[in-house]
């Protein structure tokens, strides 16, 4: 029975392996057609007097206080919750470009999953291109300093084993949860600036393949995880995807501040009170969730 076992044992992992260099192979055919991400953005429609976001993605929209301000007013806060989102993209792209070029002074993996990594680099400096070309032509930066200071995500974007469950796991969730924002925004092409449709178009194309790639990693990651570990992943992985949401979904003091909404801290109630922001907010990650827990991973998130 023993030699049976480890005959089929064998047969799977050959099965496995088959498999992940067939989907490695196809994304990185699919990401060889190569174009600076700078040339493919209409930067001369950028302009302070259209939206950056569908009112409906506004933080405020729903409250009876966003109902009061001007026109002007919501495409102001519009275009600096874009801007936050944009320096939350760049933060996260960030570690994940270092974390590979990292992997790269370790001893030679397999070619196929070492030369689609690259890949994944070099679309995310491209996506980070583009995002320090929109800071630079929109004048005020919205500080940064925010991202850094979050704990747990830092911590493990950092120094969790590249190959493990909590590494891959972080990438699907810093994936997934600002894709379905890009997703929304893109399906309201209407209501923004050409530039910011552009912008979040191309990233949708690009992450669709990392994605992908992040959800096989982790579901041969978790194949031969055990029930009481799962459960602790569940845990870890609950309190990673709640600084996620909160980095991307939730604006900062600083950020109604700079749209002349003063004082910041009110505002920020008045977003977190907001019913129609908790479920947009919802709609955005109960798909993250779902794949998660597809995973045997019994994550629980609530919203603050």
């Amino acid at each position: 029975m023993g030699s049976m076992d480890n005959s089929r044992s064998n047969i799977v992992q050959l099965q496995t392996a088959e498999h992940n260099a067939q989907l490695l192979d196809q994304l990185s055919r699919n990401s060889s057609p190569y174009q600076d991400p700078l040339c493919r953005v209409r930067w001369d429609s950028l302009n302070q007097n259209s939206f950056w976001l569908p009112e409906s993605a506004i933080s405020l929209f729903g409250s009876p206080e966003y109902d009061k301000l001007s026109l002007e007013q919501r495409k102001t806060l519009s275009q600096f919750e874009f801007l936050n989102f944009t320096e939350a993209g760049l933060w996260l792209e960030s570690l994940f470009m270092e974390r590979i070029a990292r992997s790269m002074t370790k001893p030679r993996r397999d070619l196929a999953e070492l030369i689609y990594h690259l890949h994944e680099m070099r679309e995310e400096a491209g996506h980070s291109l583009t995002f320090l070309e929109l800071l630079r032509r929109s004048g005020p930066l919205v500080p940064n300093t925010r991202f850094h200071k979050l704990d747990i995500s830092n911590l493990l974007a950092r120094y969790a084993p590249f190959e493990s469950v909590v590494f891959w796991t972080a990438v699907l969730i810093g994936e997934e949860v600002p894709d379905r924002m890009n997703r929304f925004v893109r399906k309201h092409q209407e209501q923004v600036n050409p530039a910011v449709y552009d912008i979040v178009s191309m990233h949708i194309i690009d992450e669709a393949r990392h994605i992908a790639h992040a959800k096989d990693t982790i579901a041969h990651a978790l194949a031969k995880t055990s029930p009481l570990k799962r459960r602790i992943l569940g845990m870890i992985i609950g309190r990673m995807l709640s600084e996620f949401v909160r980095t991307f979904y939730q604006p900062g003091a600083h950020v109604y501040e700079m749209a002349s909404l003063a004082p910041g801290n009110e505002w920020v109630k008045t977003a977190s009170n907001n019913l129609h922001r908790s479920s947009f907010i919802f709609q955005c990650v109960e798909p993250t969730l779902r794949t998660l827990r597809s995973y045997g991973l019994p994550v629980v998130w609530k919203q603050r």
